[in-house]
């Protein structure tokens, strides 16, 4: 490469390493003014993202790039189960089994290269993420009256939000962020699992 290529080229990157230094730097502050609700609410985004990723790579046979956004994907799994206290709400040990249900099926997605098992984890993580995020929106519109919590009797069992645990006011999530509590807010990996630093 001559010195006038070489130029050329440090003048067009040198933006896009620049912009993706504020950005990260622009996350990294979201993260550390967010919440405990709104960091499980990030979480479960990118958790998504990432099985959206995996499943349209997949598709293509890029078991590489899938390979990543799965283990990526595991990684927020493995975050979300190891800053829940299962024992702060009832619905502790299904939300566990659930994840551990999951993390399991991602394992053999990657492994088998199996597409529908990845869909089959979007179809019962998607509606917790949706949960989340109604329930940070009540909270900050000052109390979650009413608004269910989904969790499957069982690991594998589709998640409806029927018998979910309901309560009244703050508390409805209440029992559920107390689940998260500060560890969530604390740990060091989480910047890793939201794709951050």
């Amino acid at each position: 490469m001559d010195s006038t290529a070489f130029a050329a080229f440090a003048a067009t990157s040198r933006p896009a390493a620049v912009a993706q230094k504020q950005r990260a730097a622009y996350n990294e502050q979201a993260v550390l003014s967010a919440t405990p609700v709104q960091l499980v609410t990030m979480l479960y985004d990118r958790l998504m993202l990432d099985l959206g990723r995996a499943e349209q790579a997949q598709l293509v046979a890029d078991w590489a790039g899938a390979s990543e956004q799965l283990l990526h994907a595991q990684a927020i799994i493995a975050e979300l189960s190891s800053s829940l206290k299962v024992d702060v709400w009832d619905g502790g040990e299904g939300l566990l089994a659930l994840y551990n249900y999951t993390s399991t099926g991602l394992v053999t997605a990657n492994v088998h290269h199996d597409v529908a098992l990845t869909r089959e984890v979007v179809g019962l993580l998607e509606p917790l993420r949706q949960a989340w995020h109604d329930a940070a929106a009540s909270l900050q519109a000052g109390g979650a009256a009413g608004v269910p919590l989904p969790a499957p009797a069982a690991p594998g069992a589709a998640v409806t939000g029927a018998g979910a645990p309901r309560a009244a006011g703050a508390s409805a999530f209440g029992g559920a962020t107390a689940g998260y509590g500060s560890t969530i807010a604390s740990s060091s990996s989480l910047g890793g699992a939201l794709g951050v630093g």
